[in-house]
């Protein structure tokens, strides 16, 4: 069998012209006063016209970061048990979607429990999505679940294979407060990223989390504050808005009304920059390919907030928070762009207007590292228009 050749970023210089509206993915500045965009080697170089070796016309379409879904349960190729479905992830990149944060590879059949086992499947998963990209697509793979009867070293040596992220803290055997505190101490001296499961139990061996363990354990990022899916009571929810130290995640298999007061409290506490979106997909209740989407668009319709700063939820909010590469449209970052406009039908004079009215966006073309990966998506509405290659 031959071997799959590597993915790798585009080559040359591309200028992307006639944009209508360009989303930067950085709340400081979320709209950027140009209508063009230069890419080189895959990597944008600047918002200036210059000499390329080809052009998109993007026929006055708006322009975003790829969507980053902060929090997903990938197993292993375009395939999740959970769901028994096939091109979950290809179907994601036609939402808008081009990174996926692994929360933990759980859905595994007969997923590994002791220490070896859940090293060895947090190295295989992120080193096969290293080398397996669907469509392109960036997965962010080998998130190993804590279990009671891991010790220091065994974290010590997760960082020594080059794993950088631990899967939700409440998925196994650590749950509590000081248990999970002690975990996330470890981690904290380490350099490891940690992430805690928040609310009632998720799947058969999962455990329910308060935010009294959450505030013990102080992890860096607050797993779907809305619930995966059963929310805490919305006091909770303020409460680790106020006084939680990471980052706070709501994610679109959790309880859609918790969501908005966590993005309500975000604000009321100037933390608008710690939120971030994902779906917590594949989940008992399904895959969703527009789920980042319908996030987006629910804090721009029912959250009454700007939909250019909803973006930036799901796009730079995570790659500051989560230090990735991607997700904002700036110079020396990776060109994972998507064009997008207004669906048709919709009313408002631009994409935003029609995502505060409730409407998601039509996506007519996704690109990572400088590639067109899609044209007009097959999940969304189509796009009022298009671009041109």
């Amino acid at each position: 069998m031959a071997a799959e050749s590597k993915d790798l970023p585009a080559q040359g210089r591309q200028l992307i012209r006639n944009i209508g509206l360009l989303l930067s993915g950085d709340l400081d500045q979320p709209i950027v006063d140009s209508d063009c965009l230069l890419i080189e080697d895959g990597v944008i170089v600047g918002f200036e016209a210059g000499d390329a070796d080809s052009e998109i016309d993007a026929q006055g379409c708006a322009v975003m970061p790829g969507l980053i879904d902060s929090h997903t349960h990938p197993v292993f190729g375009d395939w999740t048990p959970r769901q028994n479905q096939l091109g979950w992830i290809e179907m994601n990149v036609n939402g808008a979607v081009t990174s996926f944060l692994s929360a933990g590879e759980v859905h595994l059949p007969g997923r590994p429990k002791d220490a070896e086992g859940v090293r060895a499947l947090a190295m295989v998963a992120q080193r096969c999505f290293q080398n397996f990209r669907p469509i392109g697509a960036k997965v962010i793979a080998g998130a190993p679940v804590p279990e009671l009867d891991f010790d220091r070293e065994f974290y010590a040596s997760l960082k020594a294979a080059g794993i950088a992220r631990i899967g939700e803290i409440g998925l196994g055997t650590v749950a509590k407060g000081a248990d999970a505190a002690r975990v996330t101490g470890w981690c904290r001296d380490l350099g490891i990223e940690t992430i805690m499961h928040t609310g009632g139990p998720s799947i058969a061996g999962s455990h329910l989390v308060t935010a009294e363990d959450v505030l013990e354990a102080q992890p860096d990022v607050v797993s779907h504050i809305n619930g995966g899916p059963t929310s805490i009571p919305h006091e909770a929810v303020r409460e680790l808005c106020q006084h939680a130290k990471g980052a706070l995640e709501a994610v679109h298999n959790g309880n859609e009304k918790s969501a908005i007061v966590a993005m309500e409290a975000a604000l009321a506490n100037g933390r608008l920059a710690d939120f971030l979106l994902g779906t917590d997909a594949p989940a008992g209740s399904g895959v969703q390919p527009n789920g980042m989407l319908r996030m987006v668009t629910l804090l721009a319709s029912f959250g009454g907030l700007p939909a250019e700063q909803a973006i930036c939820c799901a796009t730079g909010n995570v790659s500051r928070k989560r230090g990735i590469a991607q997700g904002l449209l700036a110079k020396g970052r990776p060109a994972d762009i998507v064009f997008m406009d207004k669906p048709e039908g919709s009313s408002g004079k631009n994409v935003l207007e029609a995502m505060a009215m409730g409407n998601i966006p039509g996506i007519g073309a996704v690109m990572i590292d400088g590639k067109m990966r899609t044209g007009r998506s097959r999940s969304t509405p189509p796009a009022a228009r298009v671009p041109s290659v």
